[in-house]
């Protein structure tokens, strides 16, 4: 015989607490701030409330405190391995708090951006964690009159919102191609994909220490709208060849693209360092990985998403973060494939 269906909100909290051996206030505090009981308890109340199918209703908390108890977190993509490592650190601070996590993909569009916004804040967060510094005018005024805390993400400017963690894309390109220059390299090219506000701050980074060198040439630049790949970094590569046949190095703006061009070297039996320098930049796992290994900017992706999610935990529960803007810095990994030229 089937299982007859619960409807909703038939189970109220008074059921729950009884079944589980607690007064209804000890109940509403494990759905409320769960930390706060003992483990016992807690893990009466979370039974009791499995048992009889209760969920508690946001809706109507959100009403009576002005806020729900989700921390609204928005990235330009799902499928970049960078962002999933911030969500991983996100996740992990939040893991077994009573707070969970609304993600929203706004696809690198700031306009899409702006419109999940809305959406979000509509629905009364606690906190909210988004991605860079370039909101349209629009969004900047909306979250800057809004009552939660917010963090933006993955890079650091003068004009926080509220709070920001991250690092400085220009900076850290600059020492890409500073590390290079010491190596001995001079024909230094550049490859770009999708060119997001902050790779054009890497092209700025590169561009400022190739001119300090009085090495600058516009014919070393190779960029494209399209989104990143491996292939596309092979394609790019070839292409920055065919314009510069003399380069001796090229400082890619991300791993998948200094990986493809690693493998246009090799269909080229074009011996890495020996004839070609590569820097890539993110400092992806497969980059120790490679042969020859190679070369990368270091950000430090899982701390930023932990700590921004810390930094949101930490405003809600009074004890706002001395600091609101942090700079976590960045690594150039010296490896195989930039190593010094002779």
């Amino acid at each position: 015989m089937a299982r007859k269906r619960i409807t909703p909100g038939k189970i109220r909290l008074a059921e729950v607490a009884k079944l589980a051996g607690v007064s209804p206030i000890t109940a509403s505090r494990f759905f409320r701030n769960p930390e706060a009981l003992s483990a016992g308890k807690r893990a009466r109340v979370e039974s009791a409330a499995k048992e009889l199918g209760y969920v508690p209703n946001l809706a109507a908390r959100a009403l009576a405190s002005q806020r729900t108890e989700v921390i609204g977190v928005l990235i330009p993509s799902l499928t970049n391995n960078v962002f999933a490592d911030v969500l991983r650190g996100i996740y992990d601070a939040l893991d077994g708090r009573r707070y969970s996590i609304q993600l929203a993909n706004t696809r690198y569009s700031i306009l899409q951006e702006e419109r999940l916004l809305r959406l979000f804040l509509a629905q009364k967060p606690a906190g909210l964690i988004i991605t860079g510094i370039n909101q349209t005018a629009d969004s900047r005024r909306i979250m800057e009159t809004v009552d939660c805390p917010i963090v933006q993400i993955m890079e650091v400017g003068p004009a926080p919102i509220d709070m920001m963690i991250g690092f400085s894309h220009f900076d850290a390109a600059k020492a890409a191609i500073a590390h290079l220059l010491a190596q001995g390299y001079r024909r230094i090219g550049f490859l770009g994909a999708r060119m997001d506000p902050r790779v054009q701050r890497r092209l700025d980074g590169y561009r400022a220490a190739i001119t300090e060198a009085a090495l600058f040439d516009p014919q070393l630049i190779v960029t494209t709208a399209i989104p990143t790949s491996v292939t596309l970094g092979g394609t790019l590569f070839a292409d920055l060849l065919a314009k510069a046949p003399d380069i001796d190095a090229v400082f890619c703006v991300n791993d998948d693209l200094a990986l493809g061009a690693l493998f246009e070297c090799k269909r080229r039996h074009m011996a890495v360092p020996e004839q070609m320098a590569i820097v890539g930049f993110n400092d992806l796992e497969f980059m120790a990985s490679s042969e020859p290994t190679l070369s990368s900017v270091r950000t430090n992706r899982y701390e930023m998403g932990r700590n921004a999610a810390m930094m949101v935990i930490e405003t809600l529960e009074g004890r706002r973060p001395a600091e609101p803007v942090v700079d976590l810095g960045f690594s150039v990994m010296e490896r195989q494939s930039s190593a010094r030229h002779n």
